[in-house]
């Protein structure tokens, strides 16, 4: 019997695990990563409907926005390369949607406001002279955190409910920023560095919920992450540079290549690396670092460049792909992880899928094609999915 690469891992991953921490270990406080296996919402469409979108029965999607195009009858044209996003509820019962524009130069972000029935009201802009804006994350007090992706990058603090311009928040480091996660419990940012020398950092505020200032910290793993052994401590490093940059912080911390997507929900930090195709889940309370999904653990594993990520209300992980086959997967909660496919953009394949975030109702799925079909960073389309979400 031949043992490739993938089985070996699967395996040594599972036994390991076992055999060193016993089977009550297992049971209640591990899972294993995500296998491949059936959708929760079933299979995608054969084809794709009029908007070039495959989805499983009871779902329908709708374009709201597309690249240099006004944007329904608001007046406002949206930004060229969309990329990361959010949702806020309104006090009027509507909603808005973020989007940032990964552009080298003039990027920035706009937002996108719809009223209690999901009808667009009204568009603008809410950061600008800013430059590869990539993800980003909202906070609990209800702003959208803008990270610049490029070695002087920093995050910026914008107001999503009208037209303004952000405040940086240098504290926050400088780096290429992917994305942040802010976790109300514990009182702290985590971050993603989008290199193949990046760190996974937190931050600290000294006065919660200011950003203005406070302790930025990088990462160091324990143990093994695979067999649900590894812990994260953290080392202190300047807010000025790369953490990799910084010799003394760069020899005691551990290398995330390529930090994607971040998303905090119920007590844990998610967060995606493309360098090695993994989803990885950190619990601030305890510390605990766990890998729950590697597309090299399971043959025909669907997930490929993995990208931002959101949690749906039921705890269901949305990943967004970059690349791979324009996919969001979806990842099951529970002992027994299941990864599938949920939709798919058909005639996309130059763009990548960016910024998956669910209305305050949970129905609807927004994200964007940061190169649309045309694979230019100014043919971006922006989409809402909805339909029967659990």
């Amino acid at each position: 019997m031949r043992l490739d690469r993938r089985n070996f891992l699967r395996l040594s991953a599972l036994g390991g695990g076992a055999l060193a921490l016993g089977p009550g270990f297992w049971k209640e406080a591990y899972a294993a990563p995500a296998q491949p296996g059936p959708s929760p919402y079933g299979a995608m469409s054969g084809s794709p409907d009029a908007n070039g979108v495959r989805l499983p029965a009871g779902f329908t999607s709708r374009i709201i926005a597309r690249s240099g195009r006004v944007v329904g009858t608001t007046g406002y044209t949206w930004h060229s390369a969309p990329d990361g996003g959010a949702c806020f509820a309104l006090s009027t019962g509507g909603w808005v949607y973020t989007s940032n524009s990964e552009l080298s130069s003039g990027g920035g972000a706009s937002a996108v406001r719809f009223d209690g029935g999901g009808a667009i009201v009204g568009a603008y802009r809410i950061l600008s002279n800013t430059r590869s804006n990539c993800a980003g994350g909202p906070t609990p007090w209800g702003t959208w955190l803008s990270c610049e992706e490029y070695s002087g990058g920093r995050v910026w603090e914008c107001d999503p409910t009208k037209a303004s311009q952000g405040v940086v928040r240098g504290a926050l480091g400088t780096f290429a920023h992917e994305a942040v996660a802010v976790d109300p419990d514990g009182q702290r940012l985590y971050l993603t560095e989008d290199t193949t020398s990046g760190r996974f950092y937190r931050f600290t505020p000294s006065a919660w919920p200011s950003l203005a200032a406070g302790t930025l910290q990088a990462a160091k793993v324990t143990g093994d992450p695979l067999a649900g052994t590894a812990t994260l401590s953290w080392v202190n490093c300047s807010a000025s540079s790369p953490a990799s940059s910084q010799s003394s912080v760069a020899s005691q911390t551990t290398v995330f290549s390529g930090g994607e997507g971040c998303w905090y929900d119920s007590g844990v930090v998610y967060f995606t690396t493309k360098g090695d195709n993994r989803v990885w889940a950190h619990t601030p309370a305890t510390g605990k670092l766990e890998v729950i999904y590697d597309d090299n653990l399971y043959s025909g594993s669907p997930l490929t460049g993995v990208d931002n990520v959101t949690v749906s209300r039921s705890g269901d992980l949305f990943v967004a792909e970059d690349g791979g086959n324009m996919e969001i997967c979806i990842i099951t909660p529970g002992p027994n992880r299941v990864v599938s496919p949920f939709i798919k953009l058909e005639g996309h394949s130059a763009s990548e899928i960016c910024g998956p975030a669910f209305s305050p109702d949970g129905r609807r799925l927004y994200f964007s094609s940061q190169r649309g079909t045309s694979g230019l960073s100014s043919g971006g389309i922006t989409f809402e999915v909805s339909g029967p979400f659990r």
